[in-house]
C-alpha cells in the first residue's frame, strides 16, 4: 500500500451524530479510494482505544462497542456506526467520535474519541417551599455522582409534575437548568424551577347511563375520589387516575353485588371548565339478574339440603357475586360452606359454581364440589417470637400436631396470640402448608413483638405536703423461671408470660401507698389455671402537723389470693376465678363511718367471677364480647348467735357486679361498642346499716377525686362524662341524696360509643371516638328508679403506647342537672376528661 494512501488513512475523521449518521469526512489527497461512491476497503480490526474519558473505564467502554479485535471490518462501513449507537445508546456520553490511529499492512487500529457527559454534584429547587422540596428530596432520588443523562432529566421532570398533579396542581410546570460546579470538574448543578400553578378540584362528578340508581349513590362508592363543594368541605377533590381506576371497581362491585352482573363503565373523562375539573363516567347497567335454580354434584359428607341451608339463598333472591362468595367461601357473621368441610378437616375441599344456564333475567348455578381427604395436623412452626418464649405461644393455641385441621381453630388461635397482648396484633401471620401426597398440613406462625411493659411515672402539686408523686412498673411477660441467672437481667427477665406488678405513691407523710401483685396464667404449665397474689399498704393522716397520740389517720393492710380457670361449659370463652382477700383498717381519730371512729376493722371476703371473652382484639377491637357477673361474699356475722348488729369490727356486706360489653363492625373501620353495667351491695341482716366499704360514685372519668379515704374503703368510681369527678370542687358526688355521702348501694350505667382507627401501629394505637351514655347511682334502695338517669353526650380520643399503656381525653355535655348541696345550685356544663392507665367503665 502507498505512503500517500498511507497518509489519506490517517486523515480520515468520522464525527457521527445521535442518530449514527456521518457528519464530516477530512481527506487528506484526492484518491480514487476517498470519492463518493468508492468501494469500501476491508481490514481486520488490530486494536482499540479510548481517549477523553476520564471517568469511565475504557476496558468496559471497549466492550460496549461490540467490536473485538480480530474482527473484519469495511471502512466505510456500518461496522462503525453500530459501535458507536452503542455507546451512544448507555447516555453516558455527550459525544462520539471516531479515527484511524494507524493502519500496518491490512490490520487497522481504531480510535473513539469521547467526550462524557457532566455528572451531578446537587440539586436544588426554586419556586417552593423547604416543606414540599424536602417531600421531593425523597421521591426524585437523585444521588450525587450519578450522570446527567437525558433521561433522568426527563423523569426527574416527571417525578415532580406526578407529585404536584397528585395535590390538585394539574397545570404545574417544571423546567431544570444545569449549572457548572466550579469547585468539581465535570460536575453541574441542577436547578429544578418548579411552577405549581393554581390547584385544580373536582367540583362535579356526572354519571351517565344510570337509571338502577342515583348520582348520588353511585358517588358514595368512591372512596378516594371525591367532589370538593359545599357542604363537602373535606373532600380534597384531587383527582389521581390510580385511585380512580380503584373506585371504578368498586363501582363495578357495587352493580355486581345489586344484580348487576354486567354492569360495565364504558367511559370516563375530565373537563375543564371555569370552576375546575368536572369528572363524567358513562356506565352502562345491564339488566339485572336473579337467581333461578342451584344444584350441587360431588358432595357426599352432606346431602343437598344440609349445602342450600347453609348457602341460605333463595331462588328469586337478586343475583350476587359477593353474596355468594361470601357463602360459599368466607361469612363473618354466620357460617359458610367451606367451613362446614374445613372446620372438620377437609382442608383439601374445593367448590366451584358454575353459571349452567342463563334465561332472560335468570341464571342457574351449578356448584361442583371436590371433597378430597380429612387432613391431619403435622408440624407447628413459630417464628418472629424474639423475646417471648415458645411455650408461652404454643399453649394458647387451638391447633395441636395430630389434631383435625380446622380453620375456625386456625382464626381461634389468631385470636388468642393477639390477647396475650406480647405481639403486634395486626402482623400475625398464618400459613397453612397442605402436603396432600400424605392428607398432612403444616401450620406456620409468625408473630412480631411489640413492647408490653409499661412504666408509670407522674407527679403533681397539691394534698397537703405539697408533691404527689407516683412510680409503677407493670412487667406484662415476665420470667421467674430466668430470674435466677444474672444474664436474663436485660433489664429483667422475660417471656414466659408471668405479670409482675409494684407501684408507690406519696403525699409526704399524709398519704403513702404501696403495692405488690404477681400472676402466673398457666399455673403449672399444663393447663390454663390462673394463680395470682397481691400485698397492699396504705396510710392516710390528715393535718399538716400530725400528732401520733392524737392524730386522725387510717392504715388498710391488704392481702389476697385467687385461682382462675378456663371452662369449657358452655364454650371454652368462658372462665371462672375465685378469691380470698383480707384488708384491716386501723383508725385512729378518723370518722368512717357513723359511730365508728377508733379501732380496727376486718374485711374477709370471697370473690367469684364468671366471665365470658370472645373480642378479637384487646388494643382496638372490631368484633365479639366481654361479659362478666361477680360476686363479693363476707361471712354474716350479724346473723351469728350473739352478734350485736351494729358491731363495726368486721365488715359486712354482699356485693353483686355485672358489666356487659358488645362489639359490632359497622362499615370499613368504623365501630359500635354498647355497654351495660349494673352494682348492688346489701348487708345479712335488714335492721343493720350498709357500711362505708365498697359503695358506689358516678363522675368524671372514674378515677375518682374524693380524697384518698375513699380509695381506702374500696369505693367503686365508676365514670360518667360530662359530670364532675365525685368529690371535686365542681359538684357533689352522684348520687347527691345529702351532702357528705359515702356512695351509692346500687347503680346502673348504659353507654353507645362508635370507635374508628386512626393508626393501628402497635407502638402507639390511636382511635377516636363519639358516645351517647347515662347513669346513676343511689344511696337508698327506695331510691332506686332505674329510668332515672343522668345522661351525656361528647366526643374523645384514645392512645395505647406500649411504654405508658392507655392514655385518652374525652369532652362531654350532662343534659341533667345535678344538685349542688353545698352551694343549693344546679350546675351544668360540658366538660374534659383526662383518662391515664384504664379504660372508663
Amino acid at each position: 500500500m502507498s505512503s500517500s494512501y498511507n497518509t489519506f488513512l490517517r486523515a480520515l475523521a468520522v464525527t457521527l451524530t445521535l442518530g449514527g449518521g456521518i457528519s464530516g469526512v477530512a481527506h487528506a489527497q484526492t484518491s480514487p479510494a476517498a470519492t463518493p461512491g468508492a468501494e469500501p476497503q476491508r481490514y481486520t480490526l488490530g486494536g482499540i482505544s479510548i481517549s477523553g474519558a476520564r471517568y469511565l473505564d475504557s476496558n468496559t467502554l471497549i466492550g460496549l462497542t461490540g467490536l473485538k479485535v480480530g474482527d473484519p471490518i469495511s471502512i466505510p462501513g456500518e461496522e462503525i456506526g453500530k459501535a458507536i449507537r452503542r455507546l451512544w445508546d448507555q447516555g453516558i456520553l455527550g459525544d462520539v467520535s471516531v479515527s484511524i490511529d494507524h493502519v500496518e499492512g491490512s490490520r487497522i487500529f481504531l480510535d473513539f474519541n469521547l467526550k462524557e457527559r457532566p455528572r451531578l454534584s446537587k440539586f436544588e429547587f426554586s419556586g417552593i417551599g423547604k416543606g414540599q422540596a424536602d417531600d421531593l428530596k425523597n421521591k426524585i432520588k437523585l444521588i450525587r455522582g450519578k450522570v446527567v443523562t437525558d433521561a433522568l432529566l426527563n423523569n426527574t421532570k416527571t417525578q415532580v409534575r406526578k407529585f404536584y398533579t397528585n395535590k390538585g396542581f394539574l397545570d404545574a410546570k417544571v423546567s431544570i437548568t444545569q449549572l457548572p460546579d466550579s469547585s468539581l470538574s465535570n460536575s453541574v448543578v441542577l436547578k429544578i424551577n418548579v411552577d405549581k400553578g393554581q390547584k385544580v378540584r373536582i367540583h362535579d362528578i356526572v354519571f351517565e347511563g344510570n337509571e338502577a340508581f342515583s348520582d348520588g349513590k353511585l358517588k358514595g362508592k368512591f372512596k378516594k375520589t371525591k367532589e370538593k363543594k359545599f357542604p363537602k368541605l373535606f373532600n380534597s377533590g384531587k383527582f389521581q387516575r390510580t385511585e380512580f381506576e380503584e373506585d371504578k371497581k368498586k363501582l363495578i362491585d357495587f352493580y355486581n353485588s345489586q344484580g348487576y352482573r354486567d354492569a360495565t363503565v364504558v367511559s370516563d373523562s375530565l373537563v375543564r371548565d371555569d370552576k375546575g375539573l368536572v369528572l363524567n363516567v358513562r356506565v352502562d347497567e345491564g339488566p339485572k339478574y336473579y337467581f333461578r335454580r342451584i344444584t350441587w354434584n360431588g358432595n357426599y359428607l352432606y346431602d343437598d339440603k344440609t349445602l342450600a341451608s347453609v348457602l341460605a339463598i333463595q331462588p328469586g333472591s337478586v343475583y350476587s357475586k359477593e353474596t355468594l362468595d361470601k357463602r360459599l367461601n368466607y361469612n363473618p357473621t354466620g357460617q359458610d360452606v367451606t367451613s362446614l368441610y374445613m372446620n372438620d378437616g377437609y382442608l383439601f375441599f374445593q367448590i366451584e359454581p358454575v353459571e349452567t344456564k342463563v334465561e332472560g333475567d335468570s341464571i342457574d348455578i351449578e356448584m361442583r364440589i371436590t371433597e378430597g381427604v380429612q387432613a391431619r395436623i403435622k408440624e407447628i412452626n413459630i417464628a418472629g417470637n424474639t423475646k417471648t418464649s415458645d411455650h408461652v405461644v404454643r399453649r394458647a393455641l387451638y391447633t395441636l400436631p395430630g389434631d383435625k385441621f380446622s380453620r375456625e381453630n386456625l382464626i381461634r388461635s389468631q385470636r388468642e396470640i393477639a390477647t396475650l397482648g406480647y405481639f403486634d396484633p395486626e402482623k400475625i401471620g398464618l400459613n397453612p402448608v397442605p402436603n396432600q401426597a400424605d392428607g398432612t398440613v403444616d401450620i406456620n406462625y409468625t408473630v412480631e413483638e411489640k413492647p408490653s411493659d409499661q412504666i408509670t411515672l407522674s407527679g403533681g402539686w397539691g394534698g397537703y405536703a405539697g408533691f404527689i408523686g407516683t412510680v409503677g412498673l407493670v412487667f406484662n411477660n415476665f420470667s421467674l423461671r430466668k430470674a435466677s441467672s444474672l444474664r436474663n437481667w436485660t433489664p429483667v427477665p422475660a417471656g414466659d408470660g408471668q405479670r409482675l406488678a409494684l407501684n408507690v405513691q406519696a403525699n409526704g407523710l399524709q398519704y403513702q401507698a404501696y403495692s405488690f401483685s404477681f400472676t402466673e396464667p398457666w399455673l403449672g404449665g399444663r393447663k390454663p389455671n390462673s394463680f395470682s397474689f397481691s400485698l397492699n399498704k396504705s396510710i392516710q393522716r390528715l393535718g399538716t402537723n400530725f400528732d401520733p397520740e392524737t392524730g386522725q389517720s387510717i392504715k388498710v393492710n391488704s392481702a389476697s389470693v385467687s385461682l382462675g380457670r378456663r371452662l369449657r361449659w358452655p364454650d371454652d370463652y368462658f372462665t371462672l376465678s375465685n378469691s380470698l382477700s383480707y384488708s384491716q383498717y386501723k383508725l385512729q381519730n378518723y370518722n368512717i363511718f357513723e359511730g365508728f371512729t377508733n379501732g380496727n376493722a376486718n374485711n374477709f371476703t370471697f370473690n367469684t367471677t364468671l366471665s365470658r371473652n370472645s373480642i378479637d382484639n384487646p388494643t382496638f377491637t372490631r368484633r365479639g364480647s366481654s361479659v362478666s357477673l361477680s360476686v363479693n361474699l363476707t361471712p354474716p356475722y350479724s346473723l351469728f348467735p350473739g352478734s350485736h348488729p351494729n358491731v363495726n369490727e368486721w365488715v359486712e356486706f354482699h356485693k353483686w357486679m355485672f358489666d356487659a360489653s358488645w362489639f359490632s363492625p359497622v362499615v370499613g373501620k368504623l365501630v359500635l361498642n354498647t355497654r351495660a353495667h349494673f352494682g348492688f351491695i346489701g348487708s345479712y341482716n335488714s335492721s343493720r346499716q350498709i357500711g362505708p366499704f365498697e359503695r358506689f360514685k358516678l363522675g368524671g372519668s372514674g378515677l375518682g377525686a374524693g380524697g384518698a379515704s375513699n380509695f381506702l374503703v374500696g369505693t367503686e368510681y365508676v365514670g360518667l362524662r360530662g359530670y364532675a369527678d365525685p368529690g371535686s370542687d365542681d359538684s357533689a358526688p352522684i348520687p347527691t341524696a345529702r351532702s357528705g355521702s359515702n356512695g351509692g348501694v346500687v347503680y346502673n350505667k348504659f353507654v353507645m360509643e362508635m370507635r374508628y382507627p386512626v393508626s393501628l401501629n402497635p407502638a402507639a394505637t390511636v382511635y377516636v371516638l363519639s358516645f351517647a351514655e347515662a347513669g346513676n347511682a343511689f344511696e337508698r334502695y327506695t331510691d332506686y328508679n332505674p329510668y332515672k338517669l343522668y345522661r351525656s353526650a361528647g366526643f374523645g380520643a384514645r392512645i395505647f403506647m406500649s411504654a405508658f399503656g392507655l392514655l385518652g381525653f374525652d369532652y362531654g355535655w350532662g343534659f341533667d342537672k345535678v344538685p349542688i348541696y353545698t352551694s343549693g345550685q344546679n350546675q351544668q356544663k360540658g366538660m374534659f376528661h383526662f383518662i391515664i392507665g384504664q379504660q372508663i367503665r
